[in-house]
């Protein structure tokens, strides 16, 4: 069992909160997308509301264990402060009698962020004394860094053994799990999944899982090549994996009525918003040519789409193609839009991945999804059916 926040008793208590605030900075040091922090706030505002103080604890970059100026939470501190409207008082050591003396300072309705974690080498290493530091900074604990579950890391393992019948899921962590355990616990049906994206080694195993659970499995991206090129198609320059070629094999053979490959692709020679593109069936396909497949063609795309509109369930990680350029963008922004559109049918739909997220804002439909994770990594863990540490460490 894991405590919902609701279920915690926050009020008049020190609230150490693991938020993910790993975000992208400016060169004048401001925040440059704030997705990541406006996550965070349903929970840090149901704390303040319950009377409780926020003492927020992130990384951010890879400082490898010691302190460097570019890597410092405190933008996001004012940034954060900007977004919320109450104080929010900066640690500049997230241990230690610094962080001690901050933590004293705030009162009800104000909040703490502590430096970043990374700053000392204990965070990535999961030391137990290291956590017990930032224990005494606090009276209960939360995790809603989701984002970061897959870690274990001192502030997201360690550090919730300190805290037994004091420890709960933030907000944005219930609902990453309640969305994604859709996947494997009794999915609505047909349950549809679509996988992308440019490395067959990244999301192998997110296949195999997913291949056992949904009814159609659709193939776009680079994946796709290594099992065109399985099924003995020509693929000209295309990116390929070698090594995954034989369990590609394996895996169409074992789930032929279920797997989807690409009935044509957008290719050319070159890679650029002017590239000159040539659209073919991928049977045909010339064996000597210096084309490379870069998007699905658009037979592909409404053969996708047909599929989509039955579905019930709909979970995507991973683009059609390179859809960073304007000529082989349409197959993406195409199952965008599928997406979107079986949503509005009806459809749980689930988007993962920071290309598919992208791609949801480029095709202007982002808000039309049911569920957009937030988790990177620990999505694409947690859909290999791995159990993640921070979720793991959050059960009683």
């Amino acid at each position: 069992m894991i405590r919902r926040l609701s279920e915690l008793d926050v009020r008049g208590k020190r609230v150490l909160v693991r938020v993910d605030f790993n975000v992208p900075l400016a060169e004048d040091g401001t925040v440059r997308d704030d997705t990541r922090i406006r996550g965070a706030l349903p929970t840090i505002r149901a704390i303040l509301e319950r009377e409780g103080i926020p003492i927020l604890m992130s990384h951010l970059g890879r400082p490898k264990g010691t302190p460097m100026a570019q890597f410092s939470l405190r933008p996001v501190a004012q940034h954060l402060a900007a977004l919320i409207g109450t104080t929010v008082h900066f640690a500049p050591d997230c241990i230690g009698h610094v962080a001690t003396a901050t933590v004293s300072q705030a009162r009800p309705n104000e909040v703490v962020l502590l430096e970043n974690l990374r700053f000392h080498p204990g965070e990535e290493e999961n030391d137990r004394d290291f956590a017990a530091s930032l224990a005494q900074l606090g009276d209960a604990y939360v995790n809603d860094a989701f984002g970061a579950a897959h870690r274990a890391h001192a502030s997201i393992s360690a550090l919730a053994e300190n805290f037994v019948g004091r420890r709960a899921m933030g907000l944005l962590m219930e609902r990453e799990i309640q969305y994604l355990s859709q996947v494997f616990a009794a999915p609505r049906r047909p349950f549809v999944a679509i996988i992308g994206g440019a490395k067959i080694s990244d999301k192998i195993r997110v296949l195999e899982n997913l291949l056992q659970h949904a009814d159609f499995v659709l193939i776009g991206g680079g994946m796709a090549n290594t099992f065109l090129a399985a099924q003995g198609r020509n693929i000209g320059e295309s990116i390929v994996d070698e090594r995954f070629i034989e369990l590609a094999h394996s895996l169409y053979a074992q789930y032929a009525t279920k797997l989807y490959l690409p009935i044509d692709a957008v290719l050319s020679d070159e890679l650029n918003d002017s590239a000159i593109t040539t659209t073919l069936n991928t049977q045909d396909i010339p064996p000597d040519t210096e084309l490379k497949i870069l998007d699905i063609g658009p037979e592909t795309v409404q053969s996708y789409r047909d599929i989509i509109q039955t579905a019930e369930l709909v979970v995507w990680n991973g683009p059609m193609g390179v859809f960073e350029f304007k000529p082989f963008r349409a197959g993406t922004l195409g199952i965008a839009t599928s997406v979107a559109e079986a949503t509005a049918r009806g459809a749980t739909t689930i988007v993962g991945g920071g290309d598919s997220i992208a791609a949801l804002t480029l095709a202007g439909v982002a808000d039309q999804i049911t569920h957009v994770s937030t988790g990177g990594g620990a999505t694409l863990e947690y859909l290999e059916g791995k159990v993640l540490p921070g979720i793991a460490a959050l059960e009683e």
